[in-house]
C-alpha cells in the first residue's frame, strides 16, 4: 500500500473577497504524478504553495509525513546572485565525485546541453547574478533534481525549456521514484508524465485518473451528463477530445480512453479544420504569393544563422518552426516581418524576401507591448476595431471576442495596468486578431496562457483562413494548429520534417551521438599515448629509483675527485687524469637527469 506523503483537509484560502480554495481536501501518496490545471487566477499556484507549506491556509489543515524530503520549484528562484552555478548546483562535491555520478551527468546534459554548460561563458564557474530569468530557472531546476526528494512540486517547469529539454524532463520525471505535483500549461508534458489530474475551478479541486487526454474525455463526459449551462465550453472540450482520439497514438504513449464511450461522444464532431476550404479561402484573400525567400542569409551580429535559404510560405500554409535555442527561428520571422513592414525595402544581408501585395501581417513577438495603464481592456481592443470577421462566416464584436478569451463583462472594464502577465498576453493576441490579418506569425504564443485560453485560441485558428507560422516549445500547440513542421538544427539550414516533432528529436539525438563520436575519435590517439599499463608504470618507477641511487653515487664520486684534485694540485699529470674522470661523471649525470625527467612524466 502506497504511503501517504501529504494530506490537505478542508482548506480555505481567501484573497480579498474571493475564495481561491474553498473547503479543499486531497492527498498525495508515494508514486503519484499529479498534473494541476485550471484558468489563470483560479488558484493553481496557491494550491501547491499551501500543499508545500509555503503559505498557510486560512482554515483547515495540511500535514506532511515525518521526515518528508520536499523539493519545490516556484516561479521565483532563491539563488544567491553572487554565487556560481557550481556552488548552487554541485555544492561541495569534487569534480571526480559529481562527474562520476551518472544521474548528475544526465541532469546537467539534459538541462544545459553538456557537462561544460555550452550556453554559459564560464561553464559551471559562471556567476549567477547577470544571468537571464530563463537561465536562472534552469539552474534552480537542476539544483532541485540533483537532490534526493520524496516529493517534488513544480510550478511551470517547462517555461524557458526548448522541445528537447521538455522531452528530457518528461523522461527524467517518469523514471524518478519521487512523487510529483506539477502545474503546467504544456498538455503534451502532462500526457507524458502524469497519472492523475487536479482541475482547480471556482474554489474546488476536481480529481481525474490518467493524463491530460483522459482528463479531457472525463471532463467532456461529466459536462454532457450534467448538462451544464456552459454549453459553448462543452463544445470546445468535445472538439479537443475528437482531435486527441483521432491522433492519440502520435501524441501520447498511454491512450487509456474508454474507447467506445469516447467514440460515441465525438461521433458528430467534425475534424477541427477543413483544410481544403481554408486553402481556397486563403487563396482568394492572399493571391498566389505570400512570402518567397530566395538565397537568403540571416545573421545576428557576426553570427550566420541561416545560409542560402530558398523557401516559400504559400496561401493557407500552416507551419510549425522548431529548433535549438539560438538557431535563428525568431531572426527568420523578423527578417520576413521587416520585409513586409517596409514593403520589401528592408532586406536581409544577402538574398531577397519577396512579399505578396495583399499580405496583411500580424506578428506576435515574445515581448508584451506596453499600453497606457489607465486604458480599459475593452477600450484597448476597440482601439483596433469594434467588430472582427474570423472567417467561415464568424463575426464577433470586440466584447464578444474578449469574453471568448476569458475577459468577462466585468473584467473588460479592468485597467490594463491591473492585469497579470498572462492576461496582458491574452490582450496582446486579441488586439492582433481584431486587426483581421491574413498572415500570422506567432512567436511562443503559449507563454503565460492557461490551458482554457489555449483551447479558445486553437478554436479561433481552426476557422481562420490565412497563412500561419508558429514558433513554440509547446509541442501540443504546434501539432494542434499546424500542418507541417520545419526545423532549424543549428547548421544554418531549414529542413521540412514529414514526421514532425518526433523526427526532430530523433535527428537531434543522432547529431549529438555523432558529435560525441567525433570528439572521442579525435581524442583517441592522445588517450592511447597517455594510457600506460600498470606493468609499464611499475617498470618506470623501478628505473626512476635506480637512476636516483646512481645520481647519489655520482654526487659522492664527484666530491671525492674534487678533494683529490686539491690534494694533487702541483701534479699536473695527476690533475689532468682526475679532471677527465670528473667530466665523464658529469656527462653521465646529465644523461641520467634527462632520462629521469622523461620517466617522471610517464610514471
Amino acid at each position: 500500500m502506497a504511503v501517504n506523503l501529504v494530506n490537505v483537509e478542508a482548506v480555505v484560502k481567501v484573497y480579498g473577497t474571493r475564495a481561491l480554495l474553498d473547503g479543499v481536501s486531497l492527498g498525495v501518496s508515494e508514486g503519484d504524478r499529479i498534473g494541476v490545471v485550471g484558468r489563470n487566477g483560479d488558484g493553481k499556484t496557491t494550491l501547491i504553495r499551501v500543499l508545500a507549506k509555503l503559505e498557510t491556509a486560512d482554515t483547515g489543515r495540511v500535514t506532511h509525513s515525518g521526515g518528508l524530503r520536499l523539493g519545490v520549484l516556484t516561479q521565483y528562484d532563491s539563488l544567491d546572485p553572487a554565487a556560481t552555478i557550481r556552488h548552487e548546483v554541485i555544492g561541495d562535491l569534487a569534480d571526480h565525485e559529481w562527474a562520476g555520478d551518472a544521474r548528475i551527468r544526465d541532469i546537467l546534459t539534459g538541462l544545459f546541453g553538456g557537462l561544460d554548460l555550452p550556453g554559459f561563458p564560464e561553464g559551471l564557474d559562471t556567476v549567477i547574478g547577470p544571468l537571464s530569468g530563463g537561465e536562472r530557472r534552469r539552474i534552480a531546476l537542476a539544483q532541485l533534481l540533483i537532490a534526493e526528494q520524496d516529493l517534488i512540486v513544480l510550478d511551470e517547469p517547462t517555461n524557458h525549456l526548448d522541445v528537447e529539454g521538455i522531452a528530457w524532463l518528461a523522461a527524467h520525471l517518469r523514471a524518478r521514484r519521487s512523487a510529483l505535483v506539477v502545474v503546467t500549461h504544456d498538455r503534451w508534458f502532462l500526457d507524458q508524465v502524469c497519472t492523475r489530474m487536479w482541475d482547480v475551478q471556482r474554489g474546488a479541486v476536481h480529481e481525474y485518473e490518467g493524463g491530460y487526454s483522459d482528463y479531457v474525455f472525463a471532463r467532456a463526459e461529466r459536462e454532457r451528463i450534467a448538462a451544464t449551462e456552459e454549453a459553448k465550453r462543452q463544445n470546445l472540450v468535445r472538439k479537443e477530445l475528437a482531435w486527441l482520439r483521432r491522433g492519440a497514438p502520435a501524441r501520447t504513449s498511454k491512450p487509456r480512453f474508454r474507447v467506445e464511450a469516447a467514440n460515441e461522444l465525438i461521433a458528430d464532431v467534425p475534424p477541427p479544420r477543413d483544410s481544403a476550404e481554408l486553402m481556397r479561402f486563403a487563396g482568394s484573400r492572399l493571391g498566389k504569393t505570400v512570402f518567397e525567400l530566395e538565397d537568403v542569409t540571416v545573421q545576428a551580429g557576426p553570427k550566420v544563422l541561416l545560409r542560402h535559404l530558398t523557401w516559400q510560405l504559400g496561401p493557407g500554409d500552416r507551419i510549425g518552426l522548431v529548433g535549438v535555442n539560438g538557431a535563428g527561428k525568431t531572426s527568420l520571422l523578423r527578417a520576413m516581418a521587416d520585409a513586409a513592414r517596409t514593403e520589401g525595402d528592408a532586406q536581409p544581408v544577402a538574398g531577397r524576401v519577396a512579399v505578396g501585395r495583399t499580405v496583411k501581417l500580424a506578428y506576435l513577438s515574445q515581448e508584451v507591448a506596453e499600453l497606457p495603464p489607465a486604458l480599459r481592456v475593452l477600450e484597448a481592443v476597440e482601439q483596433v476595431r469594434q467588430r472582427v470577421d474570423l472567417g467561415k462566416g464568424r463575426e464577433m464584436t470586440a466584447s464578444q471576442l474578449c469574453e471568448k478569451f476569458g475577459f468577462t463583462k466585468e473584467k473588460q472594464w479592468t485597467p490594463v495596468g491591473d492585469l497579470s502577465g498572462g492576461e496582458r498576453r491574452r490582450l496582446q493576441i486579441l488586439r492582433l486578431l481584431m486587426d483581421e490579418p491574413n498572415v500570422l506569425f506567432l512567436d511562443e504564443p503559449t507563454n503565460d496562457l492557461d490551458i482554457e485560453t489555449l483551447t479558445q485560441l486553437e478554436d479561433l485558428l481552426d476557422g481562420w483562413a490565412g497563412s500561419l507560422v508558429v514558433i513554440s516549445h509547446d509541442r501540443y500547440f504546434v501539432e494542434r494548429t499546424t500542418d507541417r513542421v520545419f526545423a532549424l538544427l543549428g547548421d544554418a539550414r531549414l529542413r521540412m520534417l514529414p514526421r514532425g516533432v518526433d523526427e526532430y528529436l530523433e535527428r537531434r539525438h543522432r547529431m549529438e551521438e555523432e558529435a560525441a563520436a567525433r570528439v572521442l575519435a579525435e581524442a583517441a590517439p592522445e588517450q592511447q599515448k597517455q594510457q600506460k599499463s600498470a606493468a609499464d608504470q611499475r617498470a618506470a618507477q623501478k628505473e626512476l629509483q635506480r637512476i636516483e641511487r646512481r645520481l647519489d653515487r655520482i654526487g659522492g664520486q664527484e666530491t671525492t675527485l674534487h678533494d683529490r684534485m686539491a690534494e694533487n694540485a702541483t701534479d699536473f699529470e695527476r690533475v689532468a687524469k682526475l679532471d677527465a674522470e670528473l667530466r665523464e661523471l658529469a656527462t653521465e649525470r646529465e644523461d641520467l637527469e634527462m632520462r629521469w625527467l622523461e620517466l617522471a612524466d610517464e610514471a
